[in-house]
């Protein structure tokens, strides 16, 4: 955590006179999905039931997946979206996208779902006053994969990204093939060079495949204002989505299939571009939905770290990974301005070490999450970190998961306690961080410290080992 390889866990931070309090779910490899109180403590767990991500509906139900292909048959496919309610039985499952045979399970339908995938209702997937995804839904829309050959892209057999809707039987409603639309993306040579000699093969099939874009989210713009002021770009139907290894976000128009606004790879074109910086490796770009503080904004967690195609040089061999941004910030933006509105990286969580920017910093996974009293809920996937921060960058609930040295966090949502009624919901209870400098680990040699003093912190119910620790107190 934050470079240090001893430290608390479970719940170290929560004023709940600035929260907004609820459940956090979120998807643990070693566990299935679990849902936690603002203490920390672990409520529910569904055992096994992957996601990616999970989500939750009214009524304590959840959707996710039963069986995650094996990586070698398939990168990061799963092979259902299936949704169960608290407790686990199957309600609704979709798997009859394509059919395939694996050495694991030999001959079957599957899903190929990744990344993301929203339910008719709700445009983005999280809680949203009013637009509540409906209990006996119509539609899905939901990011797969496919395998195809373009010769002029790259010789190697390349993953696609594809966007497709179902309905509730499970019959296709529209699809849409990002291979489709290449050229639209307005790549210069030098990219598409690079792309050429390296796909971002991954170790998936007999040979491997080419993930060039690797899409992480896709989700409806829903109901806006800049719709509603005439703007056509920004009709609630349309799906944004972007290129975790392009550094490339877009708007698909749903109608037409054309991408009608996007920014990057090049964010050096115009002065704006510049001002908003680079976005590089990001993940969950959406659209703030009407109803929430900031609406018709965008906000992206913009991980940094290694992503973009150009010229090979000392750090890229082949051209691919060229841009490289060693912190992570939560952007919200104007998508007509580019003016960034809120921000949130390193120097706002802890503004004595302005440079050691490693403090915020998930180059992997993560999103953020607009909640109603106008907060941000903060997923900093690779440190299996939480925070829940104020318009005003205060972290008021900060949440470390015990067991993240085996597993990322790709994505945790902030639910309403109504929406579990098979649950109490706790008392508030506020925890206060201890003072970094007033403790040290038991027995360290330091004639500055008194021996034999336990302590934890306050109201910390953490998952697992980890959530209270002994130090030695001045």
């Amino acid at each position: 955590m934050m470079g240090i390889s001893v430290y608390p866990t479970g719940t170290v931070r929560y004023n709940p006179d600035k929260t907004w309090s609820g459940y956090t779910l979120f998807n643990a490899s070693d566990v299935g999905a679990v849902l936690i109180d603002m203490s920390g403590k672990v409520v529910h767990e569904w055992k096994d039931f992957q996601g990616f991500p999970n989500k939750m509906v009214p009524g304590g139900k959840i959707f996710g997946s039963l069986r995650c292909r094996d990586r070698y048959a398939a990168y990061q496919d799963y092979a259902d979206l299936t949704e169960v309610d608290f407790d686990g039985k199957t309600i609704w499952s979709f798997n009859h996208n394509q059919e395939v045979t694996d050495e694991d399970v030999g001959k079957g339908w599957v899903a190929r779902q990744h990344h993301d995938y929203q339910i008719e209702g709700n445009p983005v997937g999280y809680y949203v006053p009013g637009q509540e995804s409906k209990d006996n839904f119509n539609k899905v829309l939901l990011l797969t994969h496919n395998n195809v050959k373009k010769a002029k892209i790259s010789p190697q057999s390349l993953l696609e990204d594809v966007l497709l809707e179902v309905d509730r039987s499970g019959k296709e409603l529209w699809s849409w093939h990002i291979m489709d639309h290449f050229r639209e993306f307005h790549l210069d040579n030098i990219a598409k060079n690079a792309m050429f000699r390296d796909p971002n093969t991954q170790q998936s099939g007999k040979d491997g495949e080419g993930d060039i874009f690797h899409v992480n989210c896709a989700s409806y713009l829903g109901p806006n204002h800049w719709y509603d002021e005439g703007d056509e770009r920004f009709n609630p139907n349309n799906i944004i989505m972007d290129s975790r290894e392009a550094n490339i976000m877009w708007i698909v128009d749903h109608e037409s299939g054309k991408i009608v606004w996007q920014i990057g790879p090049d964010y050096t074109t115009t002065l704006a571009l510049r001002m908003l910086g680079p976005l590089v490796g990001m993940h969950h770009s959406h659209m703030i939905p009407k109803g929430l503080p900031g609406a018709g904004n965008i906000m992206v967690f913009n991980n940094g770290g290694w992503a973009g195609y150009g010229l090979p040089d000392q750090t890229s061999k082949t051209g691919m990974k060229t841009a490289r941004v060693d912190t992570s910030k939560v952007i919200e933006f104007n998508p007509i301005t580019l003016e960034v509105v809120w921000s949130f990286g390193t120097a706002d969580f802890d503004s004595k070490t302005p440079f050691h920017e490693h403090h915020f910093y998930s180059p992997l996974v993560s999103d953020a999450q607009r909640l109603p009293n106008g907060n941000t809920l903060i997923d900093e996937g690779t440190e299996g970190r939480f925070l829940e921060v104020t318009k005003d960058k205060e972290v008021v609930w900060e949440y470390i998961y015990p067991h993240v040295d085996d597993y990322l966090v790709y994505r945790a949502y902030r639910v309403p306690y109504e929406w579990v009624p098979q649950l109490t919901k706790e008392e508030p209870k506020a925890i206060t961080p201890p003072a970094i400098a007033d403790f040290q680990v038991p027995g360290a040699e330091n004639p500055n410290f008194k021996d034999d003093v336990t302590v934890s912190v306050p109201g910390t119910a953490g998952y697992g080992k980890g959530s209270a620790f002994c130090v030695d107190k001045l």
